[in-house]
Formats: structure tokens, sequence, C-alpha cells
């Protein structure tokens, strides 16, 4: 084959060719306007990887509605691979293709798709080629999606091509490469090769007309010809857009064709999916005989190998059916959904649906089916729009209601937040507000919660428990309504709607009924009448293993189940919804689990799994459009951040939650940003500024005030009062915590009780609180605040000359810092460490300073104030001075100008 001007192209796709034989593969897409030149490009690539398995599909516009069936045309040469397959993955490909009834699950067929080129391609190398890339059905697309960017250790290229840049969509994050029009003089070459012997200037007109578009410079020379040279240029002498010209060069030569002929290219046309055997069963009642099919095949537009048909160019059959009248496609559409078999439901219902000019019950009972079919085979977006067609075709509004409230749920789980409020709207149009509610199952006020305010989301929340018709779902949408007080930092509305929630009759339904005692005493934590007693461990423990067998939303946020100490068995939970919602490809439930998920392993010390949770949570967040979602993946990011001292990604989380928590009133984030953001301030060793974002988190009427987080933060808020002597600050927190201890017998509050009694005591008392600190049982499952605890401990010890004790204690601490890589405090811990040396002076300095007064004039040198050095090294500004006064003359100098002038990094020698 030979490709005008494309030496560059071609070189890319040699080389990715050749390192997919190296086991290094890839994905990649070409993309540019219609005819540019990038299914020739293709074929060079299928024809210079010879020696290898070409798996193909081509998009097209009548198949983008129906789930998988790309990957149908993709994978029908190898279907027999299917049995290599582990069971569940077969099961689940077998379900999406439509050879099986099996659920779907989107992740297990991507990881079957994946799991059979990878077999294929340990006896040659493999090539997958998808053109036309931005008509493959949605499922699809993503499944291949998620193959291309998995095969770099295989043998595998997956070539894709479509019209716009996919830097967002199923095709985010792989290579590509646009494709632009030829240069002029490869331009003149093809079409002196096109048109042998043409004259230049019937040349230049052409190249000039085309813009550089291989198919244009083409086709142009015979619309030139028919149009005796008029049809190339516009008035004005310049090129115009090439689509609209190719698409009436096409249609010039349908209108030239026999009738018969044209009706079977419109029939081609219509039916999309290049099924030979449906067209000419199709075909038979219109007295299409072998005579037309030779006609059809000569005229140039249609291709046929085998049992497939294929029209040269996509252009081909947008002309043909968009050119055609409403009457003849109408024809088109009832003889092919007539030829059809009747267990294809969807491509029959699609296919009435294009016919119907009108509303048609039938026809969108067929769609509503279909619908399922697509729920059925995880292909929600699908759903949504075949049942979007259904309402449409609907004769009564209350059934047009019905379907639409279906759609919007859909759209939903699919992760189409906008599409579904879209929706939800029309619905509510058509069929009013408390009808679309019971529908939809309260979907207002998930949506709102998931992506607008918490306070009017409780509002919708609150008031359609009484709407809906199960009591499950009531309890569903009061324990989300109490979530988002809770959420919006208000304690008045979450006692209303625990009291809502607590009048819901549950006796039908056992599973939730058993539910009930620990959903109410969970959310009771702003309860002080005593009406609503706290969850004891063993019925919260035996509550939460429940869980997992009831929707999402009965989940309690990650943070109100620490402040109780009932997060053990949460996790096990969690990771089962997880597995449901990826089951069902509930992207934006998903993406709150994972946020949750990732909180617990960051408590738990396993940080490198709390980041991949966090990410992925972060990265499904954007995708659906859930800026409040993502922000709780970013708040776990931030902590894990803080804790290492990597104050750029702080900053670049805390923006990021601060922008959407604030103006949506979302307190509940809006006080993570300021603990996280006041925690990497305490590690750095700045406590005053940490602790003016901390008592944010209880300041009456602070945008960031929340009793839950406020708790939580005590930890650092006590220890950052401490280091700047406020006495009284540190005595109320102590309090606070102690008395939640009291109240719920946590273990992270006992444990935190008493570190922070022994931070505000003097003493031997002080000690013992350090050693009950260490000793409650089972503190030690949070590594990072036990570790904490050890250094705090270790440091009173080093004070009190304690030397080998304290080196037990931060010889541990630094160990558990150092595996979780956690540098600001492994830092302290060791230069606590370095203290300890009975040596007392530093051999490598010739000036004779102590390890504690290089310390301090390090500090000073860096500009710190006596009061802010004296905080970060938990002595007195008094001991700052004294140091300073020693520091001095040892060095030589009289000043901290000359002292921030001295190399602390080579011979302490003024630079």
């Amino acid at each position: 084959m030979e490709l005008f001007g494309r030496r560059a192209e071609t070189a890319v796709l040699d080389r990715l060719l050749d390192r997919a034989a190296d086991r290094a593969g890839s994905g990649l897409v070409l993309w540019g306007e219609p005819g540019i030149g990038k299914t020739a490009l293709l074929e060079y690539a299928v024809e210079a990887a010879s020696d290898a398995t070409v798996l193909r599909c081509r998009g097209t516009r009548m198949e983008a509605g129906l789930a998988f069936a790309a990957l149908h045309e993709l994978l029908w040469p190898v279907l027999d691979r299917l049995e290599t397959l582990a069971v569940p993955q077969a099961a689940a490909l077998r379900g999406a293709l439509g050879m099986s009834r099996d659920p779907a699950n989107r992740f297990l067929i991507g990881a079957a798709v994946l799991s059979l080129l990878s077999g294929l391609a340990r006896e040659r190398p493999v090539l997958v080629v998808v053109d036309d890339a931005q008509w493959v059905d949605e499922a699809s697309a993503h499944c291949l999606g998620f193959v291309a960017r998995r095969v770099a250790t295989e043998p595998v290229a997956v070539l894709l091509t479509g019209h716009e840049d996919p830097a967002s969509g199923p095709w985010e994050g792989l290579p590509t490469l646009e494709i632009s029009g030829l240069a002029d003089e490869d331009a003149r070459r093809l079409v002196s090769a096109v048109v042998p012997g043409a004259d230049a200037t019937l040349v230049d007109r052409i190249v000039q007309a085309a813009g550089g578009n291989p198919l244009a410079l083409h086709e142009l020379p015979a619309l030139d010809h028919e149009t005796d040279g008029e049809a190339t240029l516009s008035p004005s002498g310049n090129a115009v857009s090439v689509g609209p010209r190719l698409r009436r060069a096409f249609r010039a030569r349908f209108e030239a064709l026999k009738p018969s002929t044209r009706a079977l290219l419109l029939l081609a046309a219509a039916q999309g999916r290049g099924d030979r055997h449906v067209v000419h069963r199709a075909g038979a009642g219109w007295g299409i005989d072998t005579a037309t099919w030779d006609a059809a095949l000569r005229s140039g537009l249609l291709r046929a190998s085998g049992a497939r048909l294929e029209f040269r160019h996509p252009l081909i059959p947008a002309a043909v059916y968009d050119g055609s009248p409403f009457s003849e496609r109408q024809a088109a559409h009832r003889a092919l959904a007539e030829a059809l078999p009747r267990d294809a439901t969807m491509e029959r219902a699609w296919h009435l649906a294009a016919a119907a000019d009108g509303p048609d019950e039938d026809v969108a009972t067929l769609l509503q089916h279909a619908a399922e079919e697509c729920l059925r085979r995880s292909a929600g977006s699908m759903a949504a729009r075949t049942l979007c067609r259904a309402a449409e075709l609907s004769p009564e509004p209350g059934d047009a209601a019905r379907r639409l409230a279906a759609a919007a749920r859909a759209a939903w789980h699919a992760g189409q937040a906008d599409t579904a409020r879209q929706v939800l709207e029309e619905a509510e149009r058509l069929g009013g507000v408390q009808p679309v509610v019971r529908l939809s199952g309260g979907l207002r006020g998930i949506l709102e919660f998931a992506y607008g305010m918490p306070e009017r989301a409780h509002h919708y929340l609150a008031g359609d428990m009484a709407v809906v018709t199960e009591a499950r779902r009531a309890v569903e949408l009061g324990t989300v309504a109490v979530r988002a007080a809770w959420t919006a930092g208000r304690s008045d509305l979450q006692q209303e709607s625990l009291h809502r929630l607590r009048a819901v009759d549950t006796d039908g339904d056992a599973t939730v009924s058993g539910l009930m005692p620990a959903l109410r005493n969970w959310w009771s934590c702003y309860d002080l009448s005593g009406e609503f007693p706290p969850p004891s461990p063993d019925l919260a423990s035996d509550a939460v293993g429940r869980l997992g067998t009831v929707a999402w939303e009965l989940l309690p946020p990650v943070p109100l189940a620490q402040v109780w100490g009932v997060e053990a068995r949460l996790l096990d939970v969690l990771r089962v919804q997880a597995a449901q919602l990826r089951r069902r490809h509930e992207l934006t439930a998903l993406a709150l689990v994972l946020a949750q998920i990732a909180v617990l392993d960051t408590a738990a010390g396993r940080w490198g799994a709390a980041e991949v949770a966090a990410a992925e949570g972060l990265r499904l967040a954007e995708e659906v459009g859930a800026a409040h979602l993502a922000t709780q993946s970013r708040s776990c990011l931030g902590i894990l951040a803080a804790a290492r001292g990597d104050h750029r990604a702080v900053d670049e989380h805390t923006r990021g939650i601060l922008r959407v928590s604030v103006p949506r009133g979302v307190r509940a984030l809006t006080a993570s940003a300021y603990w996280l953001r006041g925690r990497a301030a305490l590690f750095d060793g700045r406590p005053q500024e940490a602790l003016s974002d901390l008592l944010c988190l209880v300041e009456s009427g602070h945008e960031a005030s929340h009793a839950t987080f406020a708790l939580l933060a005590a930890v650092d808020t006590v220890e950052a009062a401490v280091q700047v002597g406020d006495g009284d600050v540190a005595e109320s927190q102590v309090a606070m915590v102690q008395g939640w201890a009291q109240r719920s017998g946590a273990t992270w509050a006992r444990a935190a009780g008493h570190r922070l009694r022994a931070l505000v005591q003097g003493g031997s008392a002080a000690e013992v609180s350090f050693r009950a600190a260490l000793d409650v049982a089972g503190a030690g499952a949070q590594p990072f605040e036990y570790a904490r605890t050890r250094l705090l401990y270790g440091e009173w010890l080093r004070r009190a000359r304690r030397r080998a004790d304290a080196r037990t204690q931060l010889v541990a601490a630094a160990e558990t810092f150092d595996r979780l890589d956690a540098g600001p405090l492994r830092g302290r811990a060791l230069r606590e460490l370095a203290l300890t040396d009975r040596r007392g002076a530093d051999p490598s300095t010739a000036a004779g300073l102590t390890v504690q007064e290089l310390r301090v004039a390090q500090l000073a040198a860096d500009r710190l104030t006596n009061r802010e050095i004296a905080a970060q090294l938990l002595i007195s500004p008094r001991t700052v001075g004294h140091h300073l006064a020693n520091v001095y003359p040892k060095l030589g100098i009289t000043s901290r100008a000359e002292l921030a002038r001295i190399d602390f990094d080579g011979d302490l020698r003024l630079s």
C-alpha cells in the first residue's frame, strides 16, 4: 500500500508494533477529521503486522446504543478461546456478549478480555484495531480502554481511530497521534495517481479545495467532472469544509443507481452492523435479487466479505441514510426489525423506535425490556438512553414519567449525574414531584447529597422518607438525611432526622429491623438527653457485620465510626460494598466507599493501600463529576501528605477541598481541610500556625466548626497548645477527649485521653499517664498514633535525663515513622535520639557545640524567634536564650545576623 506523505506516521506505527513484539505493548489513538487517512494507516499497520493475530471492529452509529456490540464483533473470531478463561471471567464475558444470561460485571469483563488477549499473545503478537471509535458503544469503549491501559508487559498493540482529541472519556491516558492534512506536494502526487494525466490547473484546483484531506483528494475529481468544475471551490475561491462536499459526491453516486440498488444500500446503512444475512432477509420482500446485490457491490460504495458488509467509508452510509426521505428510512427499519430473530430484543426495539413517527406503547414497552437487558449487562448509560426514548414514545404522561424516573436512576448508577438531574426534572414536569419521588426512590435527595448542598439534601431526604413506599428505602433515605445534617455540621437537623428515622416501621423487614438500634445510636453523637444510648462495641460490631448485605446508604461515615471506636469490622464491610458496587458499575457510590476505605487504611498504618484507594476514588469522582466526593479522597491524600511533610501536596489538596466545600456549606469537609492543614503545620514545627487552624473546628459559627472532627483533631490541638504555652485551650481539649472516652469507651479516645493528660501534667503523674496510654488494649492497632505517644514519652524521658529509657521509646517510634515514610516525625525522633548521646558534645564540631546548642543555632539561623524555637524543641524561651549565649562566643560571632551566615553544612565558619 502506497501512502503519500505519511512517512512520520508510519514510523510511529512501526515502532509501536516493534515494541509490542518485544512484550512492551501499548495503545495508540489516531485522531483527525473524517477522510484524513486514519483508516489507511490502520490498514498499513495490519499489513505490517503480518505475523500477528489481528482482531478488528468498527464503530457505527446504529450500534452505538447496543451494549458490547463492538466487543462482540472484535472477539467473534476467537470466541472458542472463552473455554481457556477462568470460570468467573468466561461467565461474565458470555453474559456481556449475549451468549448467556449470566450477570455482567464490567471489571470482570475487562479482566476477561485482557486474559483472552494475553493467552492469544503467548502464541504470536496480537494487534487490536478499532476504527471509528467515536461510534463504539460505551460499554465496549470502557472495556477496550481498560485493556489498552494494561498491556504494557504483553505483546499486544491496540490501535484506535476517532474524530476528536481523546483527552477525556474511555481513551483518556492513552498515547495519541493527530493525523493532519497532506502537504501540497504530497496532495498533488495523490491527485495525479488518482487521475493520471490530469492537467495542472485541475490538480491545483482540487488540492486547494481538499485542504490536504486524502479522501477529498480521491473524490473531488469525480465531483468536479460531474459539475463541470463548479463544485470544488466556494464563490470566494477559498477551500471550504470537505465533509458536505464529500457527502454530496457520495449522494450523487447513490442517486445514479437503480431504485432496487438504492433500496439495498439504504437497508445496509440503516442496519449498521454489517450483517449480510439480516440485510438479505430484509431485502427479500423488496424484490432485491442477486443482480441487485451485484450492482451494489460494483458501485464502489459497498464491499462484502463472507457474511459481513462494509461501506468503503463511514461518510457513505451517513450520506445514504441522511439523504433518504423519512418514509423510506422508516420502511427500512421496519423491514430490518422483521428480519431479526425474536431474541434480538435490543436491536429490534431500536429499529422500531427509529421507524416510529409518534407515540407507540408497544414499541415503548419493547424499549423498556431492552433497557432491562442493558441493566443486566451493566450498561447503565445505555439503559438510560433507551428508557428516555421509551418515554418519548409513551402515549400516557404517567408512563413517560415512570420510564424517565427509571432512566434517571440508571444514569445515576452509571455516574452521569447531570443526565440524571435533567431526566428527573423532566419526569417531575410530566408526573409531578411526589409521584416521581416514589418512582425514583427519592433520587433527588441522593443526587443533592452527592453533588449539591447538604442542607438542601437534608430537606429533600427528610421529606421524601414519608413518600417512598418501602420501609427499607425510607430507612436508607433517613440515614442519608441524618448524614447530610452531620455533613453540614447541623446538630439540630441531625436530631430532627434521627427522630424521623426512629419512627419508621421496619417490622416487615427483619434485616433492616435488626440494624435499627445501631443506626439510631451511631447517630446520637450530639444527643445530650440520653434518649439515644451510645452503641456498645458488641452491638455495633454485630450490626456492622450485617451492613455488608444492605445498601451503601446505611453505612455510617468513617469519622463517625472512628469516634465511636466501632470501625474494627467496618473495613471488611466497606470492601464487600466496594466489590458489589464494582459489579453493578455504580461509580458514584464506589468513589464514596473507596474514600472511606482509604481513611481506615490510613489509621491502620496501611498507607500504601490507603493511597491507592484514595487515588482511585478521586479519579472516579472526577470522572463522574462528583466534586463533593472527590474532596473526601483529597482529604485522605492530604492527611498522608501532612505526615510525610509534602507541603505542596497539602496545599493542593486543602485548596481543592475548600474550593468545593465552603460554597456548598459542607462543614465536615471544610473541617477536614483545616485539620490536615493544622496537622501539617504541627509536624513541621509551626505550633502557633497549627493552633490557629485547629481552633477553628471548635469555634461556633465558623465555616470549619464540626464537633466530630474537633474531637478527632484534639490530639493535635492539645500538642500545639502545650507547645505555645496555652494551658487553657489544652485543658479544655483534654477534658473533651476524656469525657468522650468515658461516654463511648472507644479505644482511641481512652489512649488519647491518657496521652494528652500526660502533656499537661508534670512530675511522675505524666509518666503514669504516658504508660497508661501505651497500655490501653488495642491502642497499637493505630501504629502512627501509637508511635506519636512513644515519641512524646521519649522526649519527656530525655528531659528527665533517663536517657536509656528514652532511647527505647524513641527507637521504636523512629522505626514506625520510617516504615510509614513519615519524614517530619522520623526526623524529630532521630534528633531526640541524638540528644540521648551521653557524650553531650558533637565531636565533628571544632567549635565544641553540644547537640542541643547546634539545633538551637540552626533554628535561630532560620529566623525563628526564641519562643518558636522553644515550642519546637519543647524547652523554655529562657533556655533558648541560655543556649544562644553559649553559641555566640563558641562561633566567634555577636548577632543573629552573623549566625544566619554560618556554614552549618561545612566547618561552621562565616561564609
